[in-house]
């Protein structure tokens, strides 16, 4: 199999996605109701077939019939198989696809879970949308729990870890840099948000193994993790920041391989614009660079989007394949969308490319692969194939028995909450407490062998000397170590995620 079949186009031509150019990324853009998700899905199909593992973000639920095969009793079958003899599909027969299901969320899919050490300061604060002092708060936390071996897992972790800084400000502003109450305050509210939002439930161990999401099965199909979004989706934030991140992931710990036979992996970013609004300059330019760069892990990423204004140009110029659904125009920006849109696209001799995006039907297509060279193809009007798959969701009792013969069933269920900064400050803050205690009665003992001294300049109190003393030396024990088991720093990647050695 050398190629994913996508269509067929009014001059005949039978357009294929080549496996050896499918890591040279890809766009499915188009208004909503075109065809984009049946598209994707399809997509998905072709790339499972040829021993793919596939990453699908299901926004409308739709995806999740890629695990059962279509039927002769759906409302649609005649159709399908008439678009199936119309573009010359042999063989067309339904067939479900290895799938394991994923939601951050724990309900609709297995768990999805990383660590706030493994996320990084970086994607949090674009997680939070923080000022650049309260981001500079943030990585000061995060020093200072690396220097002291004290692991974040979850959301306490890192709220813990905030109180002792602000606690502690004085003495580590003068190793760290400059800390203030206001920012802390401010990154701990936002912290708050995001536990209403769910995100604590995203936070934790076990951290999902990307090896969990490059399976396939007995048969040498690539196994297609759908991510259950349409909830998710409700939180555009934590939606585009979980997709990042695992983006990051992939690029940190995939190897090199250059231009493989077909990909290590295809990742498929739906609603991709959340990806880039109102991200900063700085973290587009770091997309861009991986979107670069990824395609040489033999990583392909393809985003879907309404229209492909939405991707910033930066990273639609490492875009090689392109399917492009209608797009209706009723105001001056629209129209000037559809005519950059046809600009990217190489001419076809037999129709102006500005004019049929407008008239293109439900499940029809401008699509341009690349050839074997590497070049963009001559742009077709195109059929879209039918899915193989069932042309909708599948119901909840047919996700629960995908679930509970999955690969992954049972690994992921239950949270593990191991010793963390929590416990470990808790622990200290109980030392120093006592300490306190201790300090207090001795110094009430000797107050009350002790005649009352004459008036004078107020003294230090033993209580307060011991307070002080017990929080200088909790303080002390901060600080960047040299040598030993802390001296190997902890490394982080091209988007601040950290890497796993």
């Amino acid at each position: 199999m050398s190629g994913i079949f996508i269509g067929t186009d009014t001059d005949g031509v039978q357009q294929q996605l080549l496996l050896k150019r499918a890591n040279r990324h890809g766009l499915v853009a188009g208004a909503t109701g075109t065809g984009k998700t049946v598209t994707m899905q399809i997509m998905a199909e072709g790339f499972s077939k040829a021993g793919v593992p596939v990453f699908v973000a299901d926004v409308k639920g739709d995806v999740s019939g890629v695990s059962v095969a279509g039927s002769k009793d759906h409302k649609l079958h005649e159709k399908l198989i008439s678009r199936a003899e119309k573009i010359g599909l042999e063989d067309y027969n339904y067939q479900a696809f290895p799938t394991i299901f994923w939601d951050l969320y724990g309900e609709k899919g297995h768990p999805v879970r990383t660590t706030i050490s493994e996320m990084g300061p970086t994607m949090l604060t674009r997680l939070m949308d923080l000022t650049s002092a309260q981001e500079g708060v943030m990585n000061i936390a995060f020093d200072v729990a690396e220097d002291n071996d004290w692991p974040l897992l979850d959301l306490k972790d890192l709220k813990s870890t905030l109180n002792f800084v602000a606690e502690q400000r004085k003495d580590l502003s003068l190793e760290y840099g400059n800390i203030t109450s206001q920012s802390v305050g401010a990154i701990i509210r936002n912290l708050l948000v995001l536990e209403r939002d769910g995100a604590d439930k995203f936070f934790g161990e076990p951290a999902l193994k990307l090896s969990d999401l490059m399976r396939t099965d007995m048969s040498g199909h690539g196994i297609i993790s759908v991510l259950a979004a349409d909830e998710l989706i409700g939180h555009p934030r934590i939606y585009s920041t979980f997709l990042l991140w695992l983006m990051s992931e992939l690029f940190e710990e995939l190897p090199e391989v250059g231009d493989p036979d077909k990909p290590v992996m295809v990742f498929f970013f739906d609603e991709a614009h959340l990806l880039f609004e109102d991200a900063p300059k700085a973290l587009v330019k770091k997309i861009e660079q991986v979107a670069r760069l990824i395609r040489s892990k033999g990583v392909g990423l393809y985003f879907v989007t309404q229209n492909p204004g939405d991707i910033p140009d930066s990273v639609l110029s490492q875009v090689g394949n392109r399917i492009q659904h209608a797009l209706r125009a009723y105001t001056p920006k629209e129209i000037k969308a559809i005519k950059s849109s046809a600009s990217a696209f190489r001419p076809n001799p037999n129709f102006k490319t500005e004019d049929v995006i407008s008239d293109l039907g439900v499940g029809e297509a401008l699509v341009s692969m690349m050839d074997v060279k590497g070049r963009p193809q001559i742009v077709g009007q195109t059929l879209i194939r039918p899915p193989a798959s069932r042309l909708g969701p599948a119901t909840d009792a047919e996700r629960k028995t995908v679930m509970g013969r999955s690969p992954v069933a049972g690994d992921y269920d239950d949270m593990v909450d191991r010793k963390s900064a929590y416990e470990v400050l808790a622990e200290k803050r109980k030392k120093m407490v006592a300490e306190q205690e201790k300090a207090a009665a001795k110094a009430a003992k000797e107050k009350a062998k002790k005649k009352p001294a004459k008036r004078g300049r107020k003294r230090q109190s033993a209580l307060e000397a011991g307070t002080k003393a017990a929080v200088r030396s909790l303080g002390n024990q901060i600080g960047r170590k040299l040598g030993g088991k802390h001296g190997a720093a902890i490394v982080r990647g091209i988007l601040g995620s950290m890497m796993r050695r």
